[in-house]
């Protein structure tokens, strides 16, 4: 049951409350997708872009992570992390996609989270795909 919710946490909201009705300790659980590459519903919808069910999970208790409050914009949570371990900005989340990719998928709200860790430092940005143009 926990793979699913990680699962449906990437798109789908209706899904995501039915599961953590029945079983609200998914909340926090992490699946280990192989090769060191660990996922929890909050880091599956924090890759995605999908502040709905990002806030709907942190509503109900989930554990806020860096890679989740950059993709949310919060630009002061990100300095004060980067200010205390500045290695982390080369730090990955589930499927190695980096602080600057979850940046990128917050959209306009995350634009000065972008703007920072490009002047932290610069990486190529590369087109997303499934994030919806305006």
């Amino acid at each position: 049951m926990l793979q699913d919710f990680v699962i449906f946490a990437h798109s789908e909201l209706e899904m995501v409350k039915k599961l953590l009705e029945r079983e609200p300790g998914l909340l926090n659980g992490s699946v280990d997708w192989g090769g060191g590459d660990f996922e929890t519903a909050l880091g599956g919808a924090s890759h995605m872009g999908r502040r709905d069910i990002v806030t709907f999970l942190l509503e109900r208790g989930a554990r806020i992570d860096l890679f989740c409050a950059a993709m949310l914009g919060q630009l002061e949570v990100v300095k004060s992390f980067l200010t205390l371990q500045p290695a982390l900005i080369d730090a990955k989340g589930p499927h190695g996609f980096s602080l600057h990719f979850h940046a990128q998928v917050g959209g306009d709200e995350a634009q000065p989270v972008l703007d920072y860790l490009q002047s932290v430092k610069t990486v190529e940005l590369k087109p997303v795909p499934f994030l919806k143009k305006k």
